[in-house]
């Protein structure tokens, strides 16, 4: 008996997202899944590095080289992501999710940081074998939260770790063993924000077609609102001799990752969430890929060209043709009020002109200045001015940190929540943002020193007693404990030792 899987894969923009930001790979030895974050690309950037890291390891391996092969994947992804950032600071705190299984005959070794999931469907149990590296997941760890309150918790988005520029991933390796018959799921948030984990066990069970499964996934998770990108990887465990259907051999990449190669069929659209999706959609743009092209909402009446025969009265309701006018010289009834108007229309057009020119010009200024405030629970800098003008939002992110609002010291919170103006400099609001991160570094690690002293030996030393040579004597030995965890220098405990 050989095992090996069989396959499918799709990723989906959703209904709300202008771009996909989700990238992954399935191989004959390797499933990964990436959800990046940070905007202005750098989200789908983030999640493609990881993928072309992983992506090479998608080869037969020892089983006991598997766990060492993917932490050094994702610490190379981890390094080239650090590289980007210094040659282009506007990528600053560009990060991803990413949860990877590898294969080794029945071996499976699983690598996770952040809160992509992956799920397992064995004997018709489904159970997930990831945890979820988020603020919501610690609360409900800590007994501070029920399952059921997480669900609809409004900050269960707020990852916690993740493969990100600014700091070393810290992943959780562990391994499995695979069986006949085993189905597992990876998915981003996209799906497991917006489906329930028993409608997911429903539509597995559901459907033994690999490709229908992933597509009703991505129809489900759309049908729910499709608030973010929707990715899934699906896979059996097959027998290579006595399966009904032969394994997958053939590599598939997703998503960001795969760049301009051809995407799979998105959701079929005569369903209902197809059809919800098209509603949403403009016409294409005149060119692939291209954005800030015009285009025109299907269905939508273009404005219609007044003819010159009419006129508007101050209600704005149209009139008909004028006529029954007594006619002077120029051919028209009340001859010097007809006149009279194109000379007022054009001191109307200079006047809008004006105003409009000032308007613009404000709004400009406005984008040169940048202050620091919060977006999605996580520190971020904008572009504008806190300001609101008839309804007109004057600011918007510039660039979102992966500095969680609830890991900086109290002291920051006040100020950040207040948002804190950066004047004028973009310079000085990283410089603000840089002095947060700082704070936010040196809690974790107060928070990581106080964990280790709280649980450290006390006592150092034990006194045992042994026998030698028939006769027994007293052994003073010391406590197997790791040593303290750093401390960054720039941190008041690093500074005092």
């Amino acid at each position: 008996m050989t095992l090996a899987l069989r396959y499918a894969i799709r990723s989906d923009v959703g209904l709300l997202r202008e771009g996909n930001e989700d990238s992954a790979y399935a191989g004959p030895h390797l499933l990964v899944i990436a959800d990046g974050m940070g905007g202005h690309a750098a989200g789908e950037v983030a999640s493609a590095v990881a993928i072309s890291a992983l992506a090479p390891l998608d080869t037969a391996m020892e089983a006991d080289g598997m766990l060492p092969a993917l932490a050094d994947a994702v610490a190379q992804a981890g390094a080239q992501l650090h590289e980007m950032t210094l040659a282009d600071p506007s990528m600053e705190g560009m990060g991803t999710t990413l949860t990877a299984l590898m294969w080794s005959g029945a071996q499976v070794a699983v690598c996770h940081i952040g809160d992509s999931r992956a799920y397992l469907l064995r004997d018709d149990d489904l159970a997930q074998i990831t945890r979820d590296h988020t603020l919501v997941q610690s609360l409900v760890d800590e007994g501070r939260l029920t399952p059921a309150a997480a669900a609809n918790h409004p900050q269960r988005s707020l990852v916690m770790r993740a493969l990100q520029s600014s700091s070393d991933a810290e992943p959780d390796l562990t391994m499995r063993t695979a069986r006949i018959g085993d189905r597992y799921l990876l998915c981003s948030d996209g799906l497991s924000d917006v489906v329930t984990e028993e409608t997911l066990h429903k539509t597995l069970m559901g459907y033994a077609d690999l490709d229908e499964a992933v597509l009703a996934l991505i129809d489900l998770a759309n049908r729910s609102g499709g608030p973010d990108n929707i990715t899934c990887v699906l896979a059996d465990v097959v027998d290579t001799v006595t399966g009904p259907l032969p394994p997958s051999e053939k590599p598939v990449v997703v998503g960001a990752a795969a760049l301009g190669e051809a995407r799979p069929p998105r959701v079929p659209p005569d369903s209902p969430a197809g059809r919800a999706h098209q509603l949403t959609q403009t016409a294409p743009f005149p060119a692939a890929g291209r954005r800030g092209a015009h285009a025109t909402v299907p269905g939508a009446t273009a404005a219609r060209p007044v003819p010159d025969d009419y006129t508007w009265t101050a209600g704005g309701d149209q009139a008909g043709p004028p006529g029954g006018y007594d006619e002077d010289e120029d051919g028209y009834g009340g001859g010097t009020s007809r006149r009279r108007w194109p000379l007022v229309t054009s001191i109307l057009v200079v006047l809008i002109i004006l105003i409009a020119g000032g308007g613009y010009a404000a709004w400009r200024y406005t984008q040169t200045q940048y202050y620091v405030s919060t977006d999605g629970g996580h520190v971020a800098i904008y572009r504008g001015v806190d300001q609101n003008v008839g309804g007109l939002t004057l600011s918007s992110v510039y660039q979102r940190t992966t500095i969680p609002l609830a890991g900086l010291p109290a002291s920051d919170l006040g100020s950040v929540r207040a948002t804190v103006l950066a004047g004028s400099s973009l310079s000085k609001a990283r410089q603000i943002v840089a002095n947060l991160r700082r704070d936010y570094t040196c809690k974790r690690a107060e928070q990581n020193l106080a964990s280790w002293r709280q649980h450290k030996p006390d006592p150092a030393t034990y006194k045992v007693k042994v026998q030698v040579n028939g006769k027994t004597r007293t052994e003073t030995r010391k406590h197997s404990y790791p040593p303290a965890p750093p401390v960054p220098s720039y941190c008041p405990q690093g500074a005092a030792g």
